[in-house]
Order: C-alpha cells, then structure tokens, then sequence
C-alpha cells in the first residue's frame, strides 16, 4: 500500500490561508537559496529523508558496524522510524494543507497534501538526537538545519511545519535517549 493512500489528501477548498509572515519567509527563502544547486542539494535531501528511509538505513549500517552496541543502534533506527510515524500522525489530525501561494514554488513531489508537521524535520531531528547520543557526536546535529531549511526551498512546508516537525522529532529522540541510559554505568552512560 502506498503512502498516498495511507495519507488522506486534503479536499479541494478546504485550504487554510497562511498567515502572511511564513509566505514571506518562503518566497525569501527561495528569491535568496532558490539557485539550482541548492535545490539540487535540498532534492538530494528530501529523496534521502522520504519516509525517514535514508535515516533508518543509517541505523542499520551502525547496527551492522557497532556489534557491541546492536541493540541501541536498532532501537535508535526504531527510534526514528517512530517519530516519522508520529508526525503522520499529527498531520492527520491537524490536516494542514502544504503550501498553495502562487509567490511559491513547490520544486519537488510530495507523498500527501498535508504539511504539519515535517516529517522530514521530525526523522532527521530524531536521527541526530540519537545517533549523536549513540556515537557521542554533537557535531550530529549539524544534519538538522540544512534539511529544515531544504523543506521551505523545495517549497513544500511553512516555517512552522519544520519548527514544529524538528521539536517532535528531538522530543522523542530525547525520550528515546534517556530510556535506553537509565542508569550511570549502562552503555550509554556518560
């Protein structure tokens, strides 16, 4: 079953106008990073976070790598994969629609028509939480920034569905992070 089916789209007239401050920002966004390299990069980054896939199977390879740590690295991919499925979630219930200005483009396909929040922010943020608690690189978070900003490149998200995706996705890594290192002395322990 394909996510289009799984996903509802958004009935034709049931748009929400968007308050005019995030149109603002996306036609900036894209007068200013709208160039064909960066909307080459921020394709490259949405094919690699589609259905939090590229984030999952870099949880496998560490599966894979880190044999003394399997089981956190397959927790940790779950971990992810769980917070795209929580974004879905809530975009089932809120039902925003994605961006329809004619002020902005839409540079990529989408699997549904609703937009809050980013799974691609919920997935990534996730992935930095617990794949930068797992190695102990805080550098990991690096990753979060450009995929939010690559979103409102591609057109396909407001300012708040990325906030709101990146705030979701760090909540569950974090919760996520701290069940896995209960206790001092543990694996993920500091």
């Amino acid at each position: 079953m394909s996510t289009s089916t799984l996903i509802e789209s958004v009935p034709a007239g049931d748009e929400v106008p968007a308050a005019g401050a995030e149109i603002a920002a996306l036609r900036t966004v894209q007068r200013v990073l709208g160039g064909a390299p960066a909307v080459g990069a921020a394709r490259a980054l949405s094919l690699f976070g589609e259905h939090s896939a590229g984030w999952f199977a870099l949880g496998l390879v560490g599966a894979a790598v880190d044999r003394d740590r399997r089981r956190e690295w397959l927790v940790a991919a779950g971990g992810v994969v769980a917070a795209h499925a929580a974004s879905i979630a809530v975009k089932r219930v809120v039902r925003r629609p994605r961006p329809g200005h004619p002020d902005v483009r839409v540079l990529v396909g989408t699997p549904s028509k609703l937009s809050f929040p980013s799974s691609h922010a919920a997935s990534t943020t996730a992935a930095a939480v617990l794949y930068g608690g797992l190695t102990g690189q805080p550098a990991a978070a690096a990753v979060v920034p450009p995929m939010l900003l690559s979103r409102l490149v591609l057109g396909v998200h407001y300012p708040s569905d990325v906030a709101a995706g990146a705030a979701l996705g760090g909540l569950i890594g974090a919760g996520l992070l701290r069940w896995l290192r209960p206790k001092k002395g543990t694996r993920w322990a500091t």
